[in-house]
């Protein structure tokens, strides 16, 4: 089966959550083929227009089988944030299948578990400076997860003076989810898991309509 998805996100950065969401997709034995989209901010209503104007745009200029609808939950409770989504989306959406992506506080959290991909994105794979990461358990309690992410990646960096001052600590976070390949360890997290169930839902949906097109092709191919 060949899923088609686009991301609707916040802002720019959080393109960061496309290979988080493949490595998700492609977990299913399902799925044989992926193509992923981004809505760019920048080309959709503004934030002002509503989300429900802001999704219809993003599946108009990138058509897909499921719409990834990101908002950072920041401080209000994940869940909230979810209802938010189902109750804008519900009714305009109702004929798309979409999937309320809510981590807690922001996209960055879930970059923080893995040393080795931010040493990497800061250009210094073999560094040795600690750079104190949150456990697994713990990075959903960081308040400000994009600082502390960019903070590591300058550490990471080992840099010292101007050539410090030149790093730029933002362009080497959007490098750090591209760096990892697996993401199982924020799987004993509660937004991951309920993004993790939300997939499952939806593609076994997408199978099931699937194979309920197969069988009518293969009737009326037969009835002639």
């Amino acid at each position: 089966m060949k899923i088609r998805y686009t991301l609707l996100a916040d802002g720019p950065s959080d393109s960061a959550l496309l290979p988080i969401l493949t490595w998700l997709i492609k977990r299913d034995l399902r799925v044989s083929e992926i193509d992923v989209q981004f809505a760019h901010p920048t080309v959709l209503p503004s934030a002002s227009k509503g989300l429900a104007a802001r999704a219809t745009a993003a599946l108009s200029l990138y058509p897909a089988n499921i719409l990834f609808v990101h908002r950072d939950a920041e401080r209000e409770p994940g869940h909230v944030r979810r209802q938010e989504i189902m109750e804008a989306l519900a009714r305009p959406l109702q004929m798309n299948l979409f999937i309320p992506v809510v981590p807690v506080r922001m996209t960055e959290a879930w970059l923080l578990f893995n040393e080795a991909a931010i040493r990497r994105a800061a250009g210094n794979p073999n560094g040795r400076m600690p750079l104190n990461l949150p456990r697994v358990q713990d990075i959903e309690l960081i308040p400000m997860p994009k600082g502390s992410l960019q903070t590591a990646l300058k550490t990471a960096c080992e840099l010292r003076g101007r050539a410090l001052a030149k790093f730029n600590a933002r362009e080497a976070a959007g490098r750090v989810a591209d760096l990892i390949d697996d993401f199982s360890p924020l799987c004993s997290l509660n937004a991951f898991k309920d993004l993790q169930a939300d997939i499952r839902i939806v593609i076994a949906e997408l199978a099931e309509g699937t194979n309920r097109g197969a069988s009518a092709g293969k009737a009326k191919t037969e009835s002639i």
